[in-house]
């Protein structure tokens, strides 16, 4: 696996956080710069352990970088790596984080930015956001997507994927449309479950003080932060919305059943349920 001297982390919040500790940790990167707009938070980054320099100017910051990772919401990922593209080395491999990908792959590309960006989103996280949240096995054993394109080539998205699988996961390659298609399913409409179910939930102190472990389980999620998930509805509207359509399908299914006290169909379909649910595993 590849010893990187110099990697620079844009957004050293937990999944960057988390992408840094993992290097230093490992031994993986000589130096690890923490890039960001508050000094204050970079210094908690860096007393955490996630980052060994930081700093609040970007060109400084990527100026030496062989390895740039973009952590920023995915409404300003794009921006950020035009902007990394114009400061850091010719032959610097820049790639980001961001959970959304069809949107930003097309921009970048679209900017002809003369330097190797391959989009990637590793599918790890936590409720909780921060580099104070960040841990060095947080991609351990987790899959990371990476979304080459036709413009891609071999040896960088070989240096990519072994950066991912360097720091614990496992790479699964996929186009960045095909990408948005299936995290609608995995990630997006389970967060706008979770939520609604919260938010459906009465607010009384009696109610609430009966919610169980299901209800904790289920809604967990809906803990996560507000402006980040915004962006991503909206950057995968589409395909959000198409999945949206299907499980509202599926829910009439449930109530339909429930309103005609129809016990076999209740049964087949929480037996279908899991079965999902098991083939995934613990």
């Amino acid at each position: 696996m590849r010893t990187w001297n110099n990697v620079a982390i844009v957004g050293v919040g937990l999944i960057g956080g988390s992408i840094g500790m993992a290097l230093l940790q490992r031994k993986l990167a000589k130096k690890v710069i923490g890039i960001g707009r508050r000094l204050e938070s970079l210094e908690v980054a860096r007393a955490h352990g996630c980052v060994s320099q930081v700093t609040t100017n970007l060109a400084e910051g990527v100026a030496e970088a062989e390895l740039i990772v973009v952590c920023t919401p995915v409404e300003s990922i794009a921006g950020f790596v035009q902007h990394t593209a114009q400061h850091c080395p010719p032959n610097c491999l820049i790639t980001d984080a961001g959970s959304t990908k069809a949107q930003i792959v097309a921009a970048i590309e679209g900017a002809n930015l003369n330097r190797t960006f391959i989009g990637s989103h590793p599918i790890a996280g936590s409720e909780r956001s921060g580099p104070d949240a960040a841990t060095a096995d947080l991609f351990d054993d987790r899959v990371t997507v990476v979304t080459p394109t036709s413009q891609s080539s071999d040896v960088a998205l070989a240096a990519l994927r072994d950066f991912w699988e360097s720091i614990g996961s496992r790479v699964i390659e996929m186009s960045a449309a095909d990408h948005d298609i299936v995290l609608a399913r995995t990630s997006h409409l389970p967060h706008l479950v979770a939520a609604a179910l919260a938010a459906a939930t009465p607010a009384s102190e009696q109610t609430l003080a009966l919610t169980g472990m299901g209800w904790a389980d289920t809604t967990r999620i809906a803990a996560g932060d507000p402006e980040l998930w915004r962006q991503i509805f909206l950057a995968n509207r589409d395909a959000t919305l198409k999945a949206l359509a299907d499980f509202e399908t599926v829910v009439k299914t449930w109530r339909d059943a429930l309103q005609s006290a129809n016990g076999p169909l209740l049964i087949d379909l929480l037996r279908e349920g899991k079965r999902r649910r098991d083939a995934v595993g613990s």
